[in-house]
């Protein structure tokens, strides 16, 4: 799903060096999606279905100058993405998918802001859930702020998934590898692809200015996964839980810039 890169900013290696302006930019279409995730926190509940989480974040998004960056994306007919359970990324929406006690849902955001855009995930809990349930979400959020640690001026994209492959796998889960991160900017998907596993000290340095999304998807059981007849839903092939975890970044000349929070 890599695109070819659009925008103006400097170019090292195929990858654009956003600047200030457009840094801030990006920050503010970030904002807006942290403001999605704020509202589905407070709507994620037994009973509700995904369609009303959609309509809520798509109603956010709109009222922030803002347009959902996932809908109609190569025919994605949603704002969000929502995976229940076994479900990794890419669930669709639905009037007739109600949340129950105890599942787990990813919701997956992408708002596009005057051309730029910001995208994040996050897995909730829907009321109470299984202490597994709980370790799982726990072991992927960490294994995203492990690997933003690491996306730092002078390192290499290898030291990032090193360090979410090792937070993921020291806690008895494993990374999903058939999907990861992504550059992003004026388009969601940009170069490189951003592995959730993999050797420290490899890949491409890191410079000012490279913006990213990273994004741990980890299993309970086994990394391999189906694709529903949707053509969409990724799902765990054994059935185990799954999360999904993500922020977009920049890379500065000091600590990494988290776009997607308020």
């Amino acid at each position: 799903m890599i695109q070819h890169l659009s925008g103006q900013g400097k170019k090292t290696a195929g990858i654009v060096l956003r600047d200030a302006r457009e840094l801030a930019l990006m920050r503010e279409a970030g904002r807006i999606v942290a403001k999605v995730h704020e509202a589905m926190r407070q709507a994620v509940r037994p009973g509700v279905s995904t369609a009303e989480l959609d309509a809520i974040a798509e109603d956010v998004i709109r009222s922030h100058d803002a347009v959902p960056t996932f809908l109609g994306y190569r025919g994605f007919p949603a704002t969000i993405c929502t995976s229940i359970n076994d479900e990794i990324v890419h669930g669709i929406p639905s009037p007739r998918r109600f949340l129950k006690e105890g599942d787990i849902i990813s919701i997956d955001v992408g708002a596009t802001y005057h051309g730029w855009v910001g995208d994040s995930a996050w897995t909730y809990p829907v009321g109470e859930i299984s202490q597994d349930a709980q370790a799982l979400l726990e072991a992927t959020e960490g294994a995203l702020w492990a690997g933003i640690e690491q996306a730092r001026s002078g390192n290499r994209l290898g030291d990032i998934s090193a360090a979410i492959q090792a937070y993921v796998e020291s806690r008895g889960f494993a990374i999903i590898r058939e999907y990861g991160g992504h550059g992003v900017g004026r388009q969601m998907h940009e170069p490189p692809r951003i592995l959730n596993y993999g050797r420290s000290g490899t890949g491409m340095r890191l410079r000012p200015g490279m913006t990213f999304a990273l994004e741990p998807m980890v299993a309970a059981g086994h990394w391999l996964t189906n694709v529903d007849a949707d053509g969409w839903t990724v799902r765990t092939q054994d059935g185990s839980l799954s999360a999904h975890f993500e922020h977009t970044l920049a890379v500065t000349d000091g600590d990494p810039m988290i776009m997607t929070i308020l």
